[in-house]
């Protein structure tokens, strides 16, 4: 890294600086809307078709209130407000003004569960494109160590033809974005923010400091906040690994493992996790990022491979757990109708993103039982895109009388009030540990 003179690295002063921020979803909207009451904000995505939802004044994700967008929305020109808000664009031209860039594209796996750079590296090339002396670039995304220097900053000289550290400059701080959670938003989570050079650092720190209320950390490097950011969620899929082992233990030991977290969680130490399923673009995808930098530089990581390998085992178990208590009662499986009540990756969310309530319903299918699946939080049509599957309106509730099964998969505010009871000619499997116990055949 560079020590310059913050005088001679060019840098606009940040009370007169104009941001990008590239990737308007989960992580890159709400980010937008709080940099806006300080700065002018132009939002750039690719789909054209998120970015007109946008200008409409309404968020699909539900992530911003059309209240709180409405607020910030303002034109181009500045007509609107001059000095500050937030306008979204899929035209690059529109952000050819800012100064300041900040990338948050999904970094997901394959199906091999390989990291997948591309969007990272699509977002660089827009960047690049762009890119003048004295701009700063900070990328948001999950990462492995090493790729904000090693391989975006690369694509930002190759596309720019400028110099790092020299003609352009670059930072990393990790989003924390907790989807569907309306406590900890974007300004109320510390943040992490790093830079190229301890003079960028400090901008870059100004800059976050100045719309997160609940402070900053300054890391001493970009690597030590990439390396930051992937165990946080490491070490949660670690933890809800350890517990769902448990329950499989002492599901086989005959014993209520949610009976059993209880008493252990007297104890002023023990830490408050639970079964479940570990899905979502976060918890579910992080660990192979660290775990492929690890194999990159020869150690093979045991206990984060062994901790992804159990949990994404979890949506099978709960389908063969269910399978094996309608056989318990002579309910016939092939052919039954089972309902799966949930399908997004978390409760009160519509982010369907690596959900493992589908592993659930193809296992269920290699039985040849027909599942119907209700979940008035998914959109149908981005199921119906990105799993094939048809699920049930949101607007219909369906009778539970008329099925065989059902599996209480994700806890939706909604599904408070229904009248979920086992019977002899029902099984009722609840993955959230949610209902009365004496109200259901199993639960995790």
């Amino acid at each position: 890294m560079m020590s310059t003179s913050i005088k001679n690295l060019d840098l606009k002063p940040l009370e007169q600086s104009k941001i990008a921020v590239i990737g308007l979803g989960y992580v890159g909207l709400p980010l937008a809307v709080a940099l806006a009451a300080k700065y002018k904000v132009v939002g750039f995505d690719i789909n054209k078709e998120r970015v007109e939802q946008l200008l409409s004044g309404h968020d699909a994700t539900l992530e911003v209130s059309d209240g709180d967008l409405r607020s910030v929305l303002t034109s181009l020109d500045g007509s609107s407000n001059s000095d500050l808000g937030f306008v979204p664009t899929f035209n690059t031209k529109d952000i050819e003004s800012c100064n300041i860039f900040i990338v948050t594209v999904p970094t997901p796996t394959d199906k091999h569960n390989r990291p997948v750079l591309t969007p990272m590296l699509k977002a660089s090339e827009t960047v690049g494109a762009v890119l003048k002396r004295g701009d700063v670039v900070i990328y948001e995304s999950t990462v492995y160590p090493g790729v904000t220097e090693d391989e975006c900053v690369p694509v930002l000289e190759k596309v720019s033809g400028l110099k790092f550290n020299v003609d352009f400059f670059a930072g990393y701080s990790p989003e924390r974005i907790n989807p569907g959670d309306k406590e900890h938003t974007v300004t109320k989570i510390l943040k992490v923010t790093s830079g190229s050079s301890p003079e960028i650092a400090d901008y870059i720190d100004a800059m976050y400091r100045s719309v997160i209320t609940a402070g900053t950390f300054k890391a001493s490097s970009i690597k030590v906040a990439e390396a930051a950011k992937v165990i946080e969620n490491s070490q949660r899929d670690i933890n809800i690994a350890f517990v769902n082992e448990l329950s499989k233990i002492f599901n086989l030991l005959g014993i209520d493992t949610h009976e059993v977290l209880e008493a252990a969680g007297t104890k002023w130490n023990f830490l408050p996790f639970k079964p479940g399923l570990v899905g979502g673009h976060c918890i579910g995808v992080d660990p192979y990022y660290l775990a492929q930098k690890a194999q990159e530089v020869g150690y093979h990581p045991e206990i984060i491979l062994a901790g992804r390998r159990l949990n994404d085992s979890m949506g099978r178990h709960v389908a063969m757990e269910l399978i094996k208590c309608m056989m318990r009662k002579n309910i016939r499986v092939i052919d039954a109708k089972v309902l799966v009540l949930g399908f997004t990756f978390k409760e009160n969310c519509p982010d369907i993103r690596n959900t493992k309530v589908i592993s659930i319903v193809d296992e269920l299918h290699a039985f040849d039982v027909a599942v119907d699946i209700y979940d008035p939080w998914a959109n149908e049509e981005e199921v119906k895109h990105e799993y094939g599957l048809t699920i049930l309106p949101s607007d219909k509730v369906p009778n539970l009388a008329d099925y065989a099964g059902v599996v209480l998969a994700v806890s939706h505010k909604q599904f408070a009030g229904l009248d979920i009871r086992k019977s002899d000619n029902c099984v009722v499997y609840d993955v959230k540990g949610i209902l009365n116990k004496d109200l259901v055949d199993a639960r995790l």
